[in-house]
């Protein structure tokens, strides 16, 4: 067990802290006075683009120290920042925009710090994903973040397979070269749900194309996308796809355990288990637990 008391003076006493520091998405304007401040007073702030950063910085008129850390570093960098950590500096981590840790290899370091007993700080403000969503005009009620979809068809058609029975509003990430192959799998995976495709937020050109899956493919064969996409599609709960009776569905008899052996077989245990919570609604947890007693 590990209980964080953010800014008690015990906890700086004993280890720096790390702070979680959001960036811009676009507009500079959207950077906050406390963010502005905690980079000005940490030891250091490590950063996933240095280049990008830099210039950041020199906006704001910011001297601290920057360092690299980012997928292809972290396992060299991450045991260094802990241990400035330990020592006592405290540390601003910063992804190239928005939040840092989301689809981002700051989640590493956090985790390492976690379980090092050193503070992780929060320094909330711009996100794409949670800004794409209340601008969508979909539910926002219950949604699920997915990251970036894969990129191999095969495995994109299977991780839009796992998202089939989610009831909340779906987000992920998506490039513009990529958005219409997509867009074409959501379709034939998803159905015709109801869509957003959110791109340059906050930016001049900052534009939100809406309706149907079949709709957006159709307008992005018209007019080639631009920047960075966000995409959010309607959950199963507001899709109109009639659910299936209970004495339809194929496991609706077998008991848990089978019903995780019939995946195991062909997919390994733990893919199992999770295929198996999104088909009976469970979480995860619930099943593991269940079947490991």
């Amino acid at each position: 067990m590990n209980i964080q008391k953010s800014f008690s003076e015990a906890a700086k006493e004993i280890t720096g802290s790390l702070y979680l520091v959001a960036t811009p998405i676009g507009n500079l304007e959207d950077m906050t006075f406390r963010a502005i401040r905690t980079l000005k007073e940490v030891q250091l702030i490590a950063a996933e683009d240095t280049r990008q950063t830099r210039k950041l910085l020199t906006h704001f008129e910011i001297g601290t120290r920057i360092v690299s850390y980012h997928e292809h570093n972290k396992r060299a960098s991450g045991p260094e920042l802990i241990r400035l950590l330990l020592e006592g500096q405290s540390i601003a981590l910063v992804s190239d925009a928005g939040l840092p840790a989301i689809s981002d290899p700051g989640a590493d370091l956090v985790k390492e710090a976690v379980e090092h007993n050193i503070p992780v700080i929060p320094i909330p403000g711009a996100n794409a994903a949670l800004s794409a969503l209340i601008m969508s005009g979909l539910p926002t009620e219950r949604f699920l973040f997915a990251g970036f979809p894969p990129r191999e068809r095969k495995s994109l058609m299977k991780w839009l397979k796992d998202m089939q029975a989610q009831r909340g509003t779906l987000l992920f990430y998506e490039s513009p070269h990529r958005i219409g192959k997509t867009l074409e799998a959501v379709l034939e995976c998803l159905g015709d749900r109801h869509v957003a495709c959110v791109r340059e937020l906050t930016k001049r050109h900052e534009e939100a194309v809406r309706g149907r899956v079949s709709e957006c493919i159709d307008w992005f064969a018209e007019h080639p996308p631009l920047g960075e996409f966000c995409i959010v599609v309607e959950g199963s709960e507001g899709s109109g796809a009639s659910e299936q009776p209970a004495a339809d569905i194929w496991w609706s008899e077998l008991e848990l355990a089978a019903h995780v052996a019939h995946y195991e077989e062909q997919y390994g245990r733990k893919e199992a288990i999770k295929m198996v919570a999104i088909d009976r609604g469970l979480p995860k947890r619930d099943v593991y637990n269940e079947v490991n007693r």
